[in-house]
C-alpha cells in the first residue's frame, strides 16, 4: 500500500480504488500521433484531438474537476482530486491538454465569476471541450505584470477591447482566454481589471491569433491582437479595478498552489514520448560513449545523475508536505519555492543530458541515431520558458527573499 493510501479518508480509499480500476480498464494506450513534451507545446489537430478526447474520458469518470461543487459541473468530492492525480501518475496516462483551463482559468472563474458564468463555462473546461488561454504577458510587460496596456474602454453595456498580448501558449487552438487589462490609464493597479474572452468566435472579427515558432520549432506560442473586440459586462470577474487581485489568485494557481483543484498526470511513455526526468539519463548515459568507453562509467557522469535524482526526489517531498497545513510556516512559501526548483532542476537534467550525449546531442527529432528521438535537445530548449513562465526564476527569488525572509525589497 502507498504512503498516500495509508492516509486515505474513507471516501479518498473508496476514490482511489475506483481511480484504479477505471485506469485499468480505460487507459488509452499508445498515442496515433507523438505527443509533445507538455500541453503547451501542442500544434496539431491530431495532437489535440487525441488529448481532448482523453480528458472527456477521465472527465465523464470522475476523475477531473473532483473537488468542484456538482452545479458547477464538478464531482462535489473532498480532496479527491489528489488522489485521481496520485493514480494517473502512477498509470502514466497522457497529460490533460487543457492545462491552463484546468489549472489557471478554473479556479479564477471559480472564486471570481457570478454563477451564472460558473455554471456555463466550467463543465465544458473540465471535460476539455473548450480550450483556454491566458492573457498576461505583452511586448512591454512580462515580469512587470502591472504594466499591462491592453485596454478595455466602456461603451453602453459592452467594453471595446484593444491591445496586444504575447507568448500566449494555445492560443491557437484556445475557445477562450483569461485576460488582464487596463480599464483605467491613471492607476497602475488598481487600473486593472479581468475578463474572460471568447476569442476563438472572434477570429477575423476584433481578434487575430499569430503562431511564434520557437527554437525547438514547435509553435506553442502565439501573440493575440485584440482591435475593437466588444465584449458585454457579463464577462468580467469580481469588481472593476480588482484585476491585480483576481490575477494573484490566477498566478497562485500557476505557481503550484492550487493542486487541490488541478489534475496533473504522469506522462505516457512509448515510442513517441520519453519522460525527461533524472533517471532517464542513467539509460542516456549507458548508450554514450566517454573516454573510449561507456559514459555511465564516467565518476562525473554518475555524481551528475545522482545529484540530478536526488534533487527531484527532494522536491518530491516538498511538494507532499505542501499538502500539510500543519507544516506551512508561511503561506506560499512552499508553492512558490517548488515553482522555482522544479523549472531549474528540469532545466538543469536537460542540460546534463546534451553533455551526456555528447555530440549526438545535436541531432534532433526525426533523426533515427538521435538518443531518445531527439527529446533531450527539445526538453532543455523547451525548459527556458518554464523558468520565465509565472513570474521568472529572479521575479521569483525577490518575492521569497521580500516577503518570506523579509529582506528589503530590490533597487
Amino acid at each position: 500500500m502507498s504512503d498516500s493510501a495509508r492516509k486515505d479518508t474513507a471516501e479518498q480509499a473508496e476514490f482511489r480504488q475506483h481511480c484504479r480500476d477505471w485506469l485499468k480498464d480505460n487507459h488509452p494506450g499508445e498515442p496515433p500521433v507523438r505527443l509533445p513534451l507538455s500541453p503547451l507545446e501542442i500544434m496539431s489537430q491530431e495532437q489535440l484531438s487525441y488529448l481532448q478526447a482523453w480528458q472527456k474520458a477521465a472527465y465523464d469518470a470522475g476523475l477531473v474537476g473532483c473537488d468542484y461543487p456538482v452545479e458547477v459541473g464538478g464531482a462535489g468530492r473532498d480532496d479527491c482530486q489528489r488522489v485521481a492525480n496520485e493514480e494517473m501518475i502512477r498509470a502514466r496516462t497522457p497529460f490533460m491538454p487543457n492545462v491552463i483551463g484546468l489549472g489557471m482559468a478554473a479556479p479564477t472563474v471559480f472564486y471570481h465569476g457570478q454563477d451564472e458564468l460558473k455554471q456555463r463555462l466550467l463543465p465544458r473546461l473540465f471535460s476539455g471541450e473548450d480550450i483556454w488561454c491566458q492573457g498576461f504577458s505583452e511586448p512591454g510587460a512580462g515580469s512587470d505584470l502591472a504594466s499591462v496596456q491592453t485596454f478595455a474602454e466602456k461603451k453602453g453595456d459592452k467594453w471595446v477591447i484593444n491591445g496586444h498580448k504575447v507568448w500566449t501558449s494555445l492560443a491557437h487552438f484556445a475557445e477562450w482566454m483569461i485576460l488582464l487589462l487596463r480599464t483605467d490609464k491613471s492607476h497602475k493597479y488598481d487600473g486593472l481589471s479581468y475578463f474572460v474572452v471568447p476569442i476563438r468566435s472572434a477570429l477575423g472579427k476584433g481578434v487575430t491569433v499569430r503562431p511564434l515558432i520557437k527554437i525547438t520549432g514547435e509553435t506553442g506560442f502565439n501573440e493575440v491582437i485584440f482591435e475593437d473586440l466588444e465584449v458585454d459586462d457579463s464577462f468580467r470577474l469580481d469588481e472593476l479595478g480588482r484585476g491585480w487581485q483576481v490575477a494573484m489568485t490566477t498566478l497562485a494557481h500557476e505557481r503550484g498552489a492550487g493542486e487541490k483543484v488541478t489534475p496533473r498526470s504522469g506522462g505516457l511513455k512509448s515510442k513517441t514520448t520519453h519522460a525527461t526526468n533524472a533517471s532517464n539519463l542513467i539509460e542516456l548515459a549507458k548508450s554514450s560513449t566517454r573516454n573510449g568507453g561507456s559514459a555511465a562509467d564516467d565518476p562525473l557522469v554518475r555524481d551528475g545523475i545522482m545529484r540530478q535524482m536526488i534533487r527531484e526526489t527532494a522536491l518530491a517531498a516538498n511538494q507532499r508536505r505542501a499538502r500539510v497545513p500543519a507544516l506551512q510556516d508561511h503561506p506560499g512559501r512552499l508553492p512558490l519555492q517548488n515553482k522555482l526548483l522544479s523549472s531549474e532542476i528540469a532545466q538543469e537534467t536537460g542540460a546534463l543530458a546534451l553533455e551526456i550525449a555528447g555530440a549526438r546531442a545535436s541531432l534532433y527529432l526525426g533523426d533515427d541515431n538521435a538518443p531518445a528521438g531527439g527529446q533531450w535537445p527539445m526538453a532543455y530548449m523547451n525548459s527556458y520558458g518554464m523558468t520565465i513562465a509565472a513570474g521568472t526564476s529572479e521575479v521569483q527569488r525577490n518575492i521569497l527573499g521580500e516577503r518570506v525572509l523579509g529582506m528589503p525589497k530590490s533597487k
